[in-house]
């Protein structure tokens, strides 16, 4: 990549401490304020990535002044083990935190620390969300024990941050992260697109090529970008304040996705759309504008360059490794789908930009696997499980639908970047296909959980969802036909009428 090596050298040398021209120095260099904005549900939905019908002028500068990764992809398509792989730098697999919602109550394993641990021992204020944004940004969701603020010795103390809401020049250096809810699914959506100036218009996108065009499909693609076009405006926020207050020369900003959006193919599956996400770094003082780089990225390596950024040693039990280092070079990124809600999956991939294979050990459980989350959260798959029924749906749009799914999944994402045409069957491909077994299971191998402790959290979504059908028909009706009800107000409604029926035994 054109410049590529010169801004490895111009970071090494602002941002790592232990540089021999920084030893020079007669005072050490100001390390540098990081921030991390870590946007819900996003898939590279923006302008700058090329996506359609959107307006995102701020990460557009962002990544104009920056560096922008085509790349870039989280091991796990589903919030809380993600974001679990992140917050330690480490594979969720391998800290047995790779199911959904799980092991809230149990220590991480002694090797591994929160990578706010390592930042906090290094000098650094950990702050999380912000006063401004959505609802305060101060999601955490990793699956394994912990609290928000306090101290940290993974015994006793599972405390991931100091402070919440401002950074001020008192906290420097300081580490915020971030979240961006607002793309998230939630009956904000509605709400947001209504005071909007500007509402996406629905007659005029352009859906992917595996969703049906129908118009309840076009409204709520409408409405997720809308929320992108909000996100966007808390984004530009962040950086006027980080101007007034004199910092934004000296603070690395990172802009990411914790998962890719919630739709078809999306949150909660090991296709593109579910695993590829925004990554975004501005940096005045070390990143030279403009640069976009095709290198393979894993969430993990985010970690990882944050605390080689503070000038820290990237501790070995990481499997992220830091971008900036000469020796990056990455070829596949492991993702891994397993408990998710009520569906327990077990499913693997890789993916190295150009290629991508998809291995599927429950075959027998659908895509469209009928959980709680699904019948809430995704008004497509309600529209577009009738036409399957109708047989109204063409051969781009059936696969979702279908009752199995395929052992086995290979894509050629440059000529195929939808992933239409599965070439795990086709002759042609054999060497190929040998090729992405014998890599995967290099990883099963070597990534493997550090115990079997298994302790789920019990949903409620499917007693939910039976009780709407049962005692609600006319809106599980509306769900049906593609309209968000509410599965807050749903869920209020059923603890209450559960509640009054115990009481009356």
């Amino acid at each position: 990549m054109k410049n590529y090596i010169s801004i490895v050298t111009v970071v090494l040398t602002l941002i790592s401490c232990g540089s021999k021209s920084q030893e020079s120095k007669k005072e050490a260099p100001k390390k540098p304020n990081i921030i991390w904005l870590m946007a819900e549900d996003m898939s590279t939905d923006l302008e700058c990535y090329g996506m359609p019908n959107v307006k995102t002028p701020h990460l557009n500068k962002m990544a104009a002044e920056g560096i922008r990764f085509n790349n870039a992809f989280v091991t796990n398509p589903i919030c809380s083990p993600s974001r679990s792989s992140m917050m330690v730098g480490t594979h969720q697999v391998k800290t047995n935190s790779h199911h959904h919602r799980s092991n809230r109550n149990v220590p991480l394993d002694a090797q591994f620390k929160p990578f706010t641990k390592l930042l906090r021992d290094a000098g650094y204020t950990t702050i999380l969300g912000h006063e401004k944004v959505y609802t305060y940004g101060q999601k955490i969701d990793v699956n394994f024990r912990h609290t928000p603020l306090g101290p940290w010795d993974g015994k006793e103390n599972f405390g991931l941050f100091d402070k919440t809401n401002t950074f001020t020049k008192a906290d420097e250096p300081f580490f915020a992260q971030i979240q961006l809810k607002v793309t998230h699914r939630g009956p904000w959506w509605t709400e947001i697109r209504e005071k909007s100036k500007h509402p996406v218009n629905p007659k005029t996108l352009t859906l992917p090529e595996y969703m049906a065009d129908h118009p309840a499909i076009r409204l709520d693609w409408a409405k997720y970008l809308d929320q992108v076009e909000y996100m966007d405006d808390e984004v530009g926020m962040i950086f006027k304040e980080l101007e007034e207050k004199g910092m934004a020369d000296n603070t690395i900003v990172i802009f990411i996705g914790d998962n890719g959006r919630c739709n078809i193919r999306g949150k909660g599956y090991l296709q593109d759309p579910g695993l590829r996400i925004p990554f975004i770094m501005h940096y005045p003082k070390g990143i030279k504008a403009g640069q976009v780089s095709d290198k393979v990225v894993a969430s993990t390596d985010i970690t990882a360059t944050i605390i080689d950024a503070a000038g820290i040693e990237v501790p070995s039990y990481m499997t992220g490794k830091a971008i900036f280092d000469k020796g990056f070079d990455r070829k596949y990124v492991y993702g891994a789908r397993d408990l998710w809600d009520e569906i327990m999956e077990d499913s693997r991939s890789i993916t190295s930009g150009e290629w991508s294979y998809i291995r599927n050990d429950k075959p027998e459980l659908a895509y469209d696997a009928h959980q709680a989350y699904l019948e809430f959260y995704r008004p497509a798959v309600h529209v577009m499980r009738q036409l399957y029924k109708e047989g109204k749906l063409n051969e781009n749009q059936k696969p979702f639908f279908e009752p199995t799914k395929p052992k086995e999944e290979l894509y050629h994402m440059k000529n195929d970047p939808q992933q239409l045409h599965n070439l795990a069957t086709n002759p042609e491909y054999t060497d190929v296909l040998e090729k992405m077994r014998k890599e995967i299971a290099v990883f099963d191998k070597e990534i493997v959980p550090v115990s079997d402790v298994f302790e789920p959290t019990i949903m409620t979504g499917p007693a939910v969802v039976k009780w709407l059908q049962e005692t609600m028909p006319k809106d599980y009706k509306k769900m049906q036909e593609g309209e968000e009800i509410g599965y807050k107000r749903i869920t209020g409604l059923w603890k209450k009428a559960t509640k009054n029926s115990k009481k009356k035994k």
